[in-house]
């Protein structure tokens, strides 16, 4: 009774796969809350594609939340899968998702509450295979020191693989070192034990390279490969999709039918690291895609459809795709959701015909307020574009308008922080353009600003990012200049924790040397950095002193274009030379075309899939 959602830890939720016997047991975590983790897809299509398969068990885990972590500390009781409810230390293996950088204290929560100890190099035979994967692990360095290996890539590929290479490695007695080599031959296998970091004198990265010394086992340390290339499916139309996904209990963040129609993207916007890393863009075939659509419809019980992708509108099949579900979804009681659509006439005739009379917010990322930076970050859009898909949207009944805006990007200047509050004055404006009487209700503008972070696998990796007093100085400034505005009672005002952005800045572009500043900071408290509620600034802060490590150092300065980055050592496709091209091109103002106007020779073409084979129009 002393728990606040049981639901969250009693397992057996319709879709669920209950198995007695397996070769090899795995606890698929989300360093998380359940609601959380049971949106995320990745975590679905593993679960789905492990229990396909005859010899492997597949069960779940997600971080307990503070009033069930306190009783599992007070009573010493071992965290447990919801499937079974046996000790997670008792898998052969604890896959844990790296979907966001402000997890990371909890992957520790994690380890430490199945009584498995939070260093790999401390492992044996009677613990866990601790295997990280997801979008953080295009730079897995700052938790390196916490996992036994990484899968980098997508998930559908190598797993196979992977657990047939542990069955004969049981099997044989191999020690746990000799399995681990092998694991390293493995495409997308990353084993951080094989590998040694050396740095200079100003703390930048010398060297990193496979380590040579030899371990007893049958391959050697001479074929473990110095860069470690990421998995990626090319048969995406014939690819595995869970059509029974697991239905939670408690209200999941993504309460419906997730369907993916498409992977990767075609824009290229700068600052995006999920349009780099998975390229190139795939689909899903049309008759795929509603095969899909039918079982899930049957399968679960929801009461809407969300079509999933980095960009909706750019899926060709979009307005074919919408005709059949409109002739069974209205009918079922079933709504149409599509997100990360862009502003314009195509996506708004979209919406008009999935949406009912009561129209929902709309929301759009125009993601700066000047043109001058929307080209820089090759965003695409332009401010009449933007201006007149507003201009349709209220026309079209619509009153509530989401916009979406990034402070903090490189390049920026006062004008373009101040264009962030024109615009949106621009677009309360196009609203009361509109007669009266045919305007619906009151002009709703809700205004979020993030600040930006500088990710891996971007050409704004190289970039300083702002301090957290200059981010709220920008914040402010964007508040004050909404109050001037004439139709500041239609434009709400929201912006993110500055602390906490940096704290994101620092962890996803570290090194090895930040493992001891996340675990100094776990002891001292921290864990679901993510929630306002709960996050401790100051076991931030006291980690850092008592560490040594200055956090300036991973954000604050200029990245030298001949600098060898920690993540360097991984291939995501993605060339450096090509991000190189790209940071240049932004530092002019120059804007790329995207993949389907001209190929711009990122790299990814090597896969011999997606959109670089489309024929050109």
């Amino acid at each position: 009774m002393s728990v606040e959602k049981p639901e969250r830890y009693i397992g057996g939720e319709f879709n669920a796969v209950m198995k007695d016997q397996a070769e090899v047991r795995f606890c698929l975590a989300f360093p998380d809350i359940y609601e959380i983790g049971m949106s995320n897809l990745g975590l679905q299509i593993l679960y789905g594609m492990f229990n396909a398969w005859e010899d492997i068990a597949c069960e779940r885990v997600f971080s307990p939340w503070t009033d069930l972590d306190r009783i599992l500390r007070e009573k010493d009781i071992p965290l447990f899968a919801l499937e079974s409810q046996k000790p997670v230390k008792d898998f052969d293996f604890l896959g844990i998702s790296l979907s966001y950088e402000m997890a990371y204290t909890n992957i520790l929560q994690l380890l430490d509450l199945s009584h498995i100890p939070l260093h790999a190099k401390d492992r044996t035979w009677d613990n866990p295979l601790v295997i990280g994967g997801g979008l953080c692990t295009c730079n897995p360095e700052p938790v390196a020191e916490f996992f036994d290996l990484f899968y980098l890539g997508e998930g559908e590929i190598s797993y196979r693989r992977l657990f047939d290479v542990y069955k004969e490695a049981r099997k044989e007695g191999l020690s746990r070192e000799a399995f681990l080599l092998r694991a390293a031959q493995i495409p997308g296998i990353y084993v951080p034990s094989l590998y040694e970091a050396t740095y200079n004198d100003d703390g930048t990265l010398a060297s990193f390279s496979p380590l040579k010394d030899e371990v007893p086992g049958t391959v050697s340390k001479d074929e473990v490969p110095d860069t470690v290339s990421k998995t990626l499916v090319t048969d995406f139309a014939e690819s595995y999709y869970p059509e029974k996904p697991v239905i939670p209990f408690a209200k999941a963040t993504q309460d419906r039918i997730v369907l993916e129609i498409q992977r990767g993207c075609i824009r290229g916007c700068r600052f995006c690291q999920a349009g780099f890393v998975y390229r190139p863009l795939r689909e899903k075939p049309l008759a795929r895609v509603s095969a899909l659509a039918d079982e899930l419809i049957k399968n679960t019980g929801y009461e809407e459809i969300s079509l999933s992708s980095l960009s909706s509108s750019d899926y060709d099949a979009l307005p074919d795709l919408l005709g059949r579900l409109m002739e069974v979804c209205p009918e079922r009681g079933i709504n149409i959701s599509l997100p990360s659509l862009r502003i314009d006439a195509f996506s708004l005739d979209v919406m008009n015909k999935v949406q009912d009379v009561k129209k929902s917010s709309l929301t759009f990322a125009p993601e700066a307020g000047s043109q001058r930076m929307r080209d820089i970050i090759n965003k695409g859009l332009t401010e009449e574009e933007i201006l007149s898909g507003a201009s349709e949207a209220f026309a079209g009944g619509w009153n509530k308008v989401k916009l979406y805006f990034m402070l903090g990007l490189p390049l920026e200047e006062e004008e373009d922080i101040k264009g962030i509050t024109h615009l949106s004055e621009k677009i309360a404006r196009a609203f009361y353009d509109i007669p009266k009487e045919k305007r619906n209700g009151k002009c709703e503008i809700t205004v979020s600003t993030s600040f930006f972070v500088p990710k891996p696998f971007t050409p704004f990796q190289w970039a300083p990012m702002n301090d957290a007093e200059t981010f709220l100085k920008k914040a402010y400034m964007v508040k004050s200049e909404i109050r001037s505005m004439r139709n500041q009672k239609s434009i709400r005002y929201k912006y993110h924790e500055a602390y906490v952005s940096v704290l994101e800045g620092v962890l996803a572009r570290g090194d090895r040397r930040l493992a001891a500043v996340i675990e100094a900071a776990y002891k001292n408290g921290a864990m679901f950095d993510a929630w306002g509620e709960t996050f401790r600034q100051d076991a931030w802060e006291n980690a850092f002193t008592s560490c040594g490590t200055d956090p300036g150092f991973y954000v604050f300065r200029d990245r030298d274009l001949s600098e060898l980055l920690p993540w360097d050592f991984i291939d995501v496709g993605v060339t450096k030379s090509f991000l190189k091209r790209e940071w240049q091109k932004a530092k002019e103002g120059v804007v790329t075309p995207n993949c389907r106007e001209a190929c711009q020779g990122c790299g990814a073409k090597k896969y011999g899939c997606g959109v670089c084979y489309e024929t050109a129009v």
